[in-house]
């Protein structure tokens, strides 16, 4: 690893943003949301074999990794905080109640 600050999510915004520009993302398709959304999805599928298939925790952990970089990503390409939107969700999530639903528990809004 560089010398960096690894803990900062500035720091990790700060890489992402500069992986998008030295690709040009903004002006070749690659902050287009749909074509994000497809992905992330992709890398959904690529994490779920990782787990699926017992590989090694390092290439789930590069999996998951893809995924993160994708999602810090989009926030730029949306032009949203997503730092932001990390913390007021939790608070929202953290006021809700679990269920279990089918042996696992979920955290959901409940509708009855």
């Amino acid at each position: 690893m560089t010398d960096r600050n690894t803990d900062s999510y500035a720091a990790m915004l700060a890489a992402v943003q500069a992986f998008h520009d030295k690709h040009d993302f903004r002006n070749k398709g690659g902050e287009e949301l749909t074509y994000r959304m497809a992905l992330m999805a992709e890398e959904l599928g690529e994490i779920g074999a990782a787990i699926t298939k017992g590989k090694p925790k390092e290439q789930l952990a590069e999996e998951v990794a893809d995924l993160f970089i994708l999602l810090i990503g989009t926030g730029i390409a949306a032009d949203f905080d997503l730092k932001q939107a990390f913390w007021m969700k939790m608070d929202k999530i953290m006021q809700r109640e679990s269920k279990m639903v089918n042996g696992r528990i979920r955290v959901s809004e409940f509708r009855d």
